[in-house]
């Protein structure tokens, strides 16, 4: 981790090419928000987290949504909810630079307060998106924004009607819960259709 917060933005902020440069944004926003990210997920859900690179911005994407009656106003003010209080135990003992139950997010915003969050109920997703201030993302850059759950799923069943629900989970970046609940609406849409059985049918996309 500490290697990731070294290497992920470096700007020369003056200085010569060969220069080491500084961190365009503070590396402790990123330990803040990597340690969050690690003792806050849903370790039920098999899928990794993920970061993502952009002009302008970056992402950090966790299994799992904001869990019981939590909302990103609330963990913004400092309120948080033990998900996984075993690890919290072990991490509180020096395990990783963790520096107490609802405090990170506020220190973030207080290094960083262009950051941004995301509860995905319904993908089963929670991302931190940390918005980058460089000259370079001030000037007009096209960004491939990260197309639907429900479309990509669309897309991929045109593409090979046969795909199983694994598959889908794997190409599309949610857990088989969250892929099962998409195919469940997009059927109830009348958007596609399974022809044949569960083993050896294959999916249609309604026209």
């Amino acid at each position: 981790m500490a290697f990731v917060m070294r290497n992920l933005h470096k700007v020369q902020a003056g200085r010569g090419v060969n220069a080491p440069g500084v961190p365009e944004i503070p590396e402790s926003v990123f330990e803040e928000l990597l340690v969050n990210a690690l003792v806050h997920r849903d370790y039920l859900v098999s899928a990794p987290i993920r970061l993502f690179i952009f002009d302008n911005r970056i992402e950090i994407i966790s299994p799992g949504h904001l869990p019981n009656n939590l909302t990103v106003e609330k963990i913004r003010a400092g309120n948080s909810n033990i998900r996984n209080p075993i690890l919290i135990s072990y991490i509180a003992k020096g395990l990783l630079p963790y520096k107490g139950l609802g405090s990170g997010i506020k220190r973030a915003l207080e290094e960083w307060p262009q950051i941004e969050f995301i509860n995905d109920r319904e993908g089963c997703l929670f991302t931190v998106m940390v918005r980058r201030s460089s000259e370079k993302s001030s000037e007009k850059v096209h960004i491939k924004v990260p197309r639907k759950s429900p479309q990509k799923i669309i897309e991929i069943i045109q593409n090979n009607p046969g795909v199983t629900i694994a598959e889908l989970s794997e190409q599309v970046g949610i857990s088989n819960r969250a892929i099962e609940k998409q195919i469940s609406k997009l059927k109830e849409q009348n958007l596609i259709r399974r022809i044949g059985p569960a083993k050896g049918g294959h999916w249609e996309v309604v026209e």
